[in-house]
């Protein structure tokens, strides 16, 4: 589609700040509209945010997929979810009040935790089994696909009849409607709708122009995708968390990120549907397999910062915001070396 590098690059920058002009009103809109429907944040940042802002991934891990470029694809899905757990250690920097994990505490968020480390879990025994498919699918694929719906399943009954509770302190944020929010609800869903196209919609730019960008420039499709496209697509992550933090709405801010990484799932599944070389597991670089352990290991050390819940660490920021900065870090510094 885009034959010229300058025309390439031009794109992909007005794509990225696309999506960041559409993540920020959605952020907005998404408080609002959590609060005039009754789902509340958590709820509404898990099924429906999580979902939107995930879209400029699944349309260019889809696309890459389809164009049989398996490294691009899975680079690009993997690096975004180690990209997006680093925006949660930049919101717990932006948020001085006090630790972020602490101030926004539930159930919720821990049960989403735990679901995204059985997800992650899933693609790596894929990786180590025999390559069989079936209409070119992997066996592991539908299972992905079940465990997530069950997940929520379990995520929903958390929320429903809770059995852990967290104590409750003066620096604790709890999820309470605002019941100053005016505005109509039609016309709220509508331009709600309309900035979720806009954003699926540059997301797929994005990969095309990203694509582009690796074939004339000889950047590895690893990078470009575990970084480059990665940061890209997920800066409405990054858009709507900071602004949710901005307007005290801290459990849409954490639920979006948990659930947007859940939700990434389904588009690891939709690769391997997408791909018709056979298992995209099989296919991919073993460079993934280092993303996807990566992202288990920040996740872990997130559950570990929610159960422990510091009130202030180094530089007023949990020990495990500081520890995910430095395993990003670490990760990254590691593939561009090896790569």
């Amino acid at each position: 589609m885009f034959t010229s590098l300058t025309f390439s690059m031009t794109a992909f920058v007005v794509a990225a700040l696309v999506i960041i002009i559409a993540g920020s009103k959605l952020a907005k809109l998404s408080d609002s509209l959590a609060d005039q429907t009754g789902l509340g944040e958590a709820l509404f940042g898990i099924f429906l945010l999580a979902g939107v802002t995930s879209l400029p991934d699944f349309a260019a891990t889809l696309t890459a997929a389809i164009d049989n470029r398996p490294n691009l694809a899975m680079s690009n899905v993997m690096g975004s979810m180690a990209v997006n757990l680093v925006f949660l250690a930049v919101a717990d920097i932006v948020y001085r009040k006090a630790n972020l994990e602490h101030a926004a505490a539930s159930s919720v968020n821990l049960m989403l935790a735990g679901l995204l480390i059985v997800l992650l879990t899933l693609p790596l025994l894929a990786v180590f089994s025999p390559a069989i498919t079936f209409f070119n699918i992997h066996p592991v694929t539908p299972v992905i696909i079940v465990a997530y719906i069950s997940g929520l399943h379990l995520v929903l009954h958390t929320k429903a009849k809770p059995m852990w509770f967290p104590r409750q302190t003066c620096q604790t944020v709890a999820d309470q409607p605002d019941e100053h929010h005016h505005g109509n609800l039609s016309s709220m869903w509508i331009t709600f709708i309309c900035m979720a196209a806009l954003t699926g919609v540059s997301g797929w730019v994005l990969m095309e122009s990203a694509k582009q960008i690796a074939d004339q420039t000889g950047i590895s499709e690893t990078l470009m995708g575990g970084f480059f496209t990665a940061l890209a697509t997920s800066t409405p992550e990054l858009v709507t968390t900071i602004v949710a933090i901005r307007i005290g709405a801290l459990t849409l801010a954490v639920s979006n990120i948990f659930g947007t990484n859940c939700f990434n799932m389904l588009v690891v599944a939709a690769a391997d549907v997408g791909y018709t070389q056979g298992s995209i597991y099989h296919d991919m670089a073993p460079v993934q397999v280092t993303w996807a352990l990566v992202s288990i290991l920040m996740t872990a050390t997130l559950l570990l910062g929610m159960v422990r819940r510091e009130t202030y660490g180094i530089g007023k920021i949990g020990f495990e915001s500081a520890l995910i900065l430095a395993i990003y870090g670490i990760a990254l510094s590691v593939i561009i070396l090896n790569d």
